[in-house]
C-alpha cells in the first residue's frame, strides 16, 4: 500500500538583502558592478555569485580600531 498523504509545508523566506562593497575596495566595485550586469541579464546565478563572493572578500578586509 503507497503513502498519498503530503509532507509539511516549506516556508521560504525572501532572499536575503544584497551585501555592500568594502568602502574604497576595488574588488568589491568590480564585483558590485558584475552583479548588476548580471541582474540586468537576468542570469540570477551569477548574481547569487558574485554576492557570495562580496561576502566573503569583505570578511577579508582590515578591521580598523575606532
Amino acid at each position: 500500500m503507497s503513502n498519498t498523504t503530503m509532507g509539511k509545508a516549506v516556508h521560504l523566506l525572501p532572499p536575503p538583502e544584497w551585501p555592500k562593497p568594502g568602502p574604497g575596495c576595488g574588488v568589491c566595485a568590480a564585483l558590485a558592478m558584475q552583479r548588476d550586469e548580471a541582474a540586468r541579464a537576468g542570469d540570477r546565478s551569477k548574481v547569487s555569485d558574485c554576492n557570495v563572493e562580496i561576502r566573503e572578500h569583505k570578511d577579508a578586509h582590515p578591521r580598523r580600531r575606532p
